[in-house]
């Protein structure tokens, strides 16, 4: 069975998960700044965080992209480019909040008002990660995607869409 080296079913999840966690952190950095709590190199944090999720978005993408002519056996090509398209949209959108953080964290006198607009980005990036994460779903559950890795060596499907009976459980 062809498999790529990173497998991307797996890698995913990682900017998926801190996607979902950066406004919640931004938002209490930005407060903590804002009040004077902590001070405003804390904002690294969110930056340090937020350059994992744009590392790790396009490690998963460049990952997809290695997988896509295996699961284009199973799945039809418009699918997979849609799910494609998500995916590219939410690591730019990551990308450039990533830049506004770090603006943010550079500037002394608008520092946090363009941390404020970073946090606003958070949210965007949000709502793009889960929109790739459901068309990822959809190709798993809805397009039989998991079919390329469950299936037995030469039993997958002749034209995407068609439906492979699993191997026997050993």
């Amino acid at each position: 069975m062809e498999t790529s080296f990173f497998f991307h079913p797996r890698m995913v999840h990682l900017p998926l998960g801190i996607g979902v966690v950066m406004p919640l952190l931004a938002g209490g950095l930005l407060a903590a700044w804002w009040t004077g709590w902590l001070p405003r190199r804390a904002w690294l944090v969110a930056v340090l965080l937020q350059a994992i999720l744009v590392g790790s978005g396009f490690v998963a993408v460049r990952a997809g992209e290695a997988e896509e002519d295996l699961v284009e056996k199973v799945v039809p090509r418009n699918v997979i480019h849609e799910h494609q398209e998500a995916g590219e949209h939410f690591v730019q959108a990551a990308a450039a909040v990533l830049v506004v953080m770090a603006i943010a964290l550079a500037l002394r006198r608008w520092g946090l008002a363009v941390a404020a607009l970073a946090t606003i980005g958070t949210l965007v990036v949000f709502y793009l990660g889960l929109q790739a994460g459901k068309l990822g779903g959809a190709l798993v559950y809805e397009h039989g995607a998991a079919q390329v890795y469950t299936a037995a060596p030469g039993r997958l499907p002749t034209t995407p869409g068609e439906a492979v009976t699993p191997p026997p459980e050993r």
